[in-house]
C-alpha cells in the first residue's frame, strides 16, 4: 500500500511512531559518539549557560525539546538561548533571514473532541482523550534581524562567586534532608533523606553541587512529591531509567542556575543505549520526568510556584 493511500489515522500513527524514532536515533548516536545530550561542551559555547526559552513567551521549553535545542545552541555556535518561531519572529517586527535553516522540535499533548464529550456525558461515564504529537520549527534569535533590543540581546553573564551561593541556598530552600559526610552520594527512598560528602572531598567543590541536584532530582520522584517509580533494583531497566531521570534532572537544574552540567554517572551508559534501542519513547518519557522533577526544585526558589514551560507534556 502506498503512502498516499493509508488511513488518515494510520498516517498519524505512522508518523507519530516515525517522530520518536527520529530523535531517539540522534540520541544514541550521540551517546554512542561519547557525547552525553544533558552535558554540552559549554566551554566551547558562546551562550550562557541556561535552558531554553521561547523568545516571544518567554517559557521555558521542556523535556526532550531541552536536549534538541542545547546540541543546536552548540554546534551552530549561537550566542542565545532564545529561539522563535518563524510566525512569532514576524509578530515582533523581525524576520528570520532568507536561507536559514531552523531546528525541529516536538509538542505532545491530549485533546477530547467534543463529540466524545457529548457521549460520555449521556452514558454517565468519563471523556476520553486522544494523544497527539506534532513538530514543528523554531529559530535562534541569531538568526533573526529586526528584533527588539530586548528579545535579541544576549542575557549578561553570571557574576564570578554567585553561582555556588544560589546553589546552596536552592538546596537549603528545598528542605530536604540533607546528609553531609561519608565517601558516597546517594538518595534513600526508604528513609527519605539525600547522602552527600564534604564539598572538600570532591576535586573540584562546584561538583558537590552537581551530585547533590542529581540526588535532590531522585527526591523529587518520591511518592509524595512526584511519585516516580523508584523501586527498580541496581542493574534492572527500572533502576536505568530513574538514574536518567535524575542523570538530566540534575543538568537541567545545574543549568538554570549557570553550573555547567556534567554527567555524574557515564558508568550506565550502556544500560542507557539499551534501554533507548529496546524503546524509542523512552528518551521522550525521560526526558519529560527530569523536566517536571527540575521544575519541582525550581520551584523552591520562587516561593513554590511552579513555571509554566513550552512544549507541553510528553509521550504517553
Amino acid at each position: 500500500m502506498s503512502a498516499c493511500a493509508c488511513p488518515p489515522k494510520l498516517r498519524r500513527q505512522s508518523d507519530k511512531a516515525s517522530l520518536y524514532q527520529e530523535i531517539t536515533d540522534q540520541i544514541i548516536a550521540e551517546l554512542e559518539a561519547g557525547r552525553t545530550p544533558w552535558a554540552q561542551p559549554w566551554a566551547a559555547a558562546k551562550a550562557g549557560i541556561d535552558l531554553p526559552h521561547n523568545a516571544s513567551t518567554r517559557r521555558r521549553y521542556s523535556g526532550v525539546n531541552i536536549l534538541i535545542l542545547w546540541r543546536t545552541v552548540i554546534e551552530r555556535g549561537f550566542s542565545t538561548q532564545a529561539f522563535l518561531t518563524f510566525r512569532q519572529a514576524l509578530a515582533l517586527g523581525g524576520a528570520v533571514r532568507k536561507g536559514e535553516r531552523g531546528t525541529m522540535i516536538v509538542y505532545a499533548d491530549r485533546f477530547t473532541p467534543e463529540e466524545e464529550r457529548r457521549r460520555a456525558d449521556a452514558e454517565g461515564r468519563e471523556a476520553g482523550a486522544i494523544a497527539f504529537l506534532k513538530r514543528f520549527t523554531v529559530f535562534n534569535t541569531d538568526q533573526c534581524d529586526g528584533l527588539p533590543d530586548d528579545v535579541a540581546r544576549p542575557p549578561p553573564p553570571i557574576p564570578a562567586g554567585m553561582i555556588a551561593e544560589d546553589a546552596a541556598a536552592l538546596i537549603a530552600a528545598t528542605r530536604a534532608e540533607v546528609r553531609i559526610g561519608g565517601d558516597q552520594a546517594f538518595y534513600d527512598p526508604r528513609l527519605d533523606y539525600v547522602q552527600v560528602p564534604r564539598p572538600d572531598a570532591f576535586f573540584e567543590p562546584i561538583n558537590w553541587h552537581r551530585t547533590a541536584f542529581h540526588e535532590l532530582a531522585h527526591w523529587s520522584g518520591h511518592r509524595m512529591r512526584l511519585d516516580r517509580d523508584q523501586t527498580g533494583l541496581f542493574g534492572s531497566a527500572a533502576y536505568g531509567k530513574e538514574e536518567l531521570v535524575a542523570e538530566m534532572g540534575g543538568a537541567f537544574v545545574c543549568a538554570s542556575l549557570g553550573v555547567e552540567p556534567t554527567v555524574r554517572h557515564a558508568d550506565y551508559l550502556g544500560a542507557w543505549l539499551e534501554i533507548l534501542r529496546e524503546d524509542n519513547r523512552a528518551i521522550v518519557r525521560a526526558a519529560s520526568a527530569a523536566s517536571k522533577a527540575a521544575d519541582f526544585l525550581l520551584a523552591f526558589r520562587k516561593g513554590g510556584s511552579v513555571p509554566e514551560i513550552e512544549g507541553g507534556p510528553e509521550a504517553s
